[in-house]
């Protein structure tokens, strides 16, 4: 099934992601944490790639999976930094051979010797470029796109960020996943600048569940996210506490879904880090309210 079929429902609906192993020894726990998120029976669930795709073949191997021995609708991720087209097409040849319709197309982070080089050769340079080749070589799959609430790191202003984002959708993105945030306002805001720019695609929430302190220079690191005083009061309060600062950072990322399923955004995508218990913790808060029509 296509995710743009499950969005048309207009119904409340949490989603989670999973990240592969990064080798052989930890393949068997992440597909115990994959298989135990599945039976929570999300409206799908995504399957990263690895830096460089150093993981791509234990992303086709768990979406495989969690579509066709678990029942769930799968998201797999692709990323196209330093790839060829040829490497590319094999590997949504590998997809659509194995049923799955739904590809995140990302450009993806760089590995530490890709910062600085040359990328001028690289056959993808940027997202829009993949997903432009999928829709003209695949036009059959549902294809994903990342956004950002807040100004993409690598972009000057906002407003170029808002107009390479239309380009992405103009190029074939059937939908669009936002980077992490913690204010809801953030969201709000932005949602009201694309539609302003003619950007009408779903857009689905992401949410980080902040479980232990470590996790906030992380989230900061990797996205330049915001942290409203409120949050940064309860990890103040609760850091060093790991089964309080747990429960604390589940109750807040619950406190998020609830104000934006209030507000209108319907679909909401939870970057729920291999963690069963935390995918099922937040997932019983919302039990009287996923499922129903908005």
């Amino acid at each position: 099934m296509k995710l743009t079929e499950i969005f048309a429902k207009n119904q409340y609906s949490l989603s989670f992601e999973v990240f592969p192993p990064k080798t052989d020894a930890l393949y068997d726990s992440v597909q115990t944490a994959t298989e135990q998120i599945a039976r929570l029976r999300p409206a799908f669930m995504s399957v990263t790639y690895g830096a460089g795709g150093g993981t791509s073949q234990y992303t086709l191997d768990i979406a495989k999976k969690i579509r066709e021995e678990w029942g769930v609708e799968s998201l797999a991720h692709l990323t196209c930094v330093s790839s060829t087209k040829e490497s590319v097409r094999a590997r949504i040849e590998d997809f659509k051979r194995v049923g799955i319709e739904n590809i995140m197309a990302l450009r993806g982070d760089l590995t530490a010797d890709m910062v600085g080089s040359d990328h001028s050769k690289w056959a993808y340079r940027h997202a829009v470029e993949l997903i432009a080749d999928i829709k003209a070589s695949h036009g059959d799959f549902c294809i994903g796109g990342a956004c950002y609430p807040e100004v993409h790191p690598e972009s000057v202003t906002q407003r170029e960020d808002i107009l390479h984002l239309k380009e992405k959708v103009d190029a074939g993105c059937d939908f669009l996943t936002t980077q992490m945030f913690f204010d809801n306002n953030l969201l709000y805001n932005f949602l009201y600048k694309i539609r302003e720019a003619g950007i009408t695609v779903p857009v689905l929430a992401g949410i980080m569940p902040i479980t232990n302190a470590k996790q906030v220079e992380r989230a900061i690191r990797l996205s330049g996210s915001f942290m409203p005083q409120r949050f940064k009061s309860l990890v103040d309060k609760f850091g060093n506490d790991p089964a309080a600062m747990k429960q604390a950072g589940i109750a807040y990322a619950t406190d998020q879904i609830i104000d934006l399923f209030a507000n209108g955004v319907t679909n909401v995508h939870v970057y729920s880090m291999n963690k069963p218990d935390v995918a099922a913790a937040i997932q019983a808060n919302l039990s009287d309210i996923v499922g129903k029509n908005a």
